[in-house]
């Protein structure tokens, strides 16, 4: 089936407040119009200020992480039913740095996808594996395994609210890039897997977007893969002419 397109903007630990304001005013008018689905990730601290300037557009408001409890005594967390106050309706969970500087485990994101479903959020579970663990044979596995956990407390009532991230770590800020094939293999079994767990019906509709240094210059040729639905855009996504060209790719 045809699966529209998605291309979500993760703009990591980046951007004052006025700085996101320009850059989404930058971003708006060069992807109206286009037939991708479109979000932006700021930091916490300009949520609230992005929310005001995507006010009218199509551009949806992702925030890069949250906790699974709903308030408490947690200092420094943000609680999935905060960020629907502040105007988002997605949030991208197990993201590699999240995993690998912040020492989050599958059980913790799979407990933070729960909590993002029950708030009304969308997640965007990312997966992935580390350069040693793609040198060892293990990819599949790697991606299997967190997939799996991700998606624990989803249920198959709530697996179509998930879009599904592929985020090869060894290829994120380094320069290096899994080839289309490379990453069409793993976005396969990546849907192989999700009709094991939920039926075809599910896993034809469910979208998985590949996250590892897309930019303008191999959009296109990943896009063109049949199962990789969309990108999770680092770096390219704190340029305006380079995210939109990006949507541009994923719009034809």
């Amino acid at each position: 089936m045809a699966r529209r397109k998605f291309v979500c903007g993760n703009w990591k630990m980046n951007m004052t407040i006025d700085e996101a304001k320009a850059l989404v005013e930058g971003i708006k008018p060069k992807v109206a119009g286009l037939e991708a689905d479109v979000a932006v990730a700021p930091p916490f601290t300009a949520l609230h200020a992005v929310a005001e300037v995507l006010g009218g557009s199509s551009i949806r408001l992702a925030a890069q992480n949250c906790h699974f409890e709903t308030k408490g005594a947690f200092t420094g967390e943000v609680a999935p039913t905060m960020l629907r106050d502040a105007c988002c309706s997605l949030v991208i969970l197990g993201h590699s740095e999240r995993r690998t500087l912040f020492k989050e485990t599958d059980e913790t994101v799979g407990k933070k996808v729960g909590a993002a479903l029950d708030a009304g959020l969308q997640p965007i579970l990312c997966v992935g594996e580390t350069l040693e663990e793609r040198d060892g044979g293990q990819t599949l596995a790697v991606v299997s395994r967190q997939l799996k956990a991700g998606l624990a407390a989803a249920g198959a009532d709530r697996a179509l609210r998930m879009v599904i991230a592929y985020e090869p770590v060894w290829a994120i800020g380094t320069g290096r890039t899994a080839t289309p094939e490379q990453a069409q293999e793993v976005h396969a079994h990546l849907r192989r897997d999700l009709e094991a767990m939920y039926g075809s019906a599910i896993s034809d509709e469910l979208r998985i977007q590949y996250g590892g240094s897309m930019k303008p210059s191999n959009a296109a040729e990943l896009l063109a893969m049949p199962d990789i639905d969309g990108g999770l855009i680092g770096g390219a996504s704190l340029k305006p002419d380079d995210f939109a060209a990006i949507v541009t790719a994923a719009a034809s």
